[in-house]
C-alpha cells in the first residue's frame, strides 16, 4: 500500500454534481465538495484559470453558496494547502521517527512527496505554485514555507547520516544535500504539471536519489 495520500473521497470528485448539489448537506459536507471539485478541475490538463462562476456552474451552485462555506477564491485554495500540508507531514514525521539511515529516510521523504503529486495532480499544480498564479500573495507565501519545512525536515535526517558517516562538516552537507533534494522535488512536479501530468515525477527518481543522498 502506497505511503502517498489522496485527496478523499476522490471517485465523487470526478462523479457529476447534478442531484448531489440539490441534496441537503451538512457545512463540513459541501466544504469538502467545493474543495474536492476545484481539485478536480485543476486536474484538467491546460485548464485555465479557475473563477467561482466556473465552479459554482461545476457544483450546480451559485456563488454565493459558495461564499457560505469560504470568504474568498483565496480561503479555498487554503483549504487545500491545508490538505497538502497535513498529508505530507503526517507521512514525513512518520518516516523521520523510525529507526534507520538517515539518508535512506531523506530518500524515502522526497518519494512519498512526489507520490503524493503524481496521485494528485490538481495538488501537484498547487504546490509548484502554477494554479496558484494571479491569486493572492499569500497562498504563494504558505507553499514558499511548506517546502521551507519539508527542506528543514531533510536536513535533520541528513546531517544524522554526514555524522554517521564522519564528515567533517555534518551541517553544510545536509544543508547542500537537502537544497538539492527539494530543487530535485520541484523540479520533476513542474515537470509533471507542464506536460499535462504524462511525464511521471518518479521518473529517473531512483538513480537521481543515489548521486543526491
Amino acid at each position: 500500500m502506497s505511503d502517498a495520500a489522496s485527496v478523499p473521497d476522490s471517485d465523487a470528485t470526478h462523479a457529476s454534481a447534478e442531484g448531489v448539489s440539490r441534496k441537503r448537506m451538512k457545512p463540513g459536507e459541501r466544504r469538502a465538495q467545493i474543495l474536492q471539485t476545484l481539485a478536480s478541475m485543476l486536474e484538467q490538463p491546460g485548464a485555465e484559470r479557475i473563477t467561482t462562476a466556473s465552479l459554482a456552474a461545476k457544483l450546480e451552485v451559485s456563488e454565493a453558496a459558495l461564499y457560505r462555506h469560504f470568504a474568498s477564491k483565496a480561503q479555498m485554495f487554503e483549504g487545500l494547502i491545508d490538505f497538502i500540508e497535513s498529508s505530507l507531514f503526517t507521512l514525513i514525521n512518520q518516516i523521520a521517527e523510525r529507526e534507520g539511515d538517515g539518508a535512506d529516510k531523506a530518500a524515502r521523504m522526497v518519494t512519498v512527496l512526489l507520490q503524493f503529486g503524481e496521485k494528485n495532480p490538481g495538488m501537484a499544480r498547487v504546490m509548484v505554485g502554477d494554479a496558484l498564479v494571479f491569486e493572492h500573495e499569500r497562498l504563494h507565501q504558505r507553499m514558499n514555507q511548506l517546502f521551507d519545512r519539508i527542506e528543514s525536515a531533510l536536513r535533520q535526517v541528513l546531517r544524522a547520516a554526514a555524522q554517521a558517516r564522519q564528515s567533517p562538516t555534518p551541517t553544510v552537507d545536509a544543508q547542500v544535500r537537502a537544497a538539492a533534494l527539494v530543487a530535485l522535488a520541484l523540479g520533476n512536479l513542474q515537470r509533471f504539471a507542464r506536460s499535462g501530468f504524462k511525464r511521471s515525477p518518479l521518473e529517473h527518481l531512483d538513480a537521481a536519489l543515489t548521486l543526491l543522498v
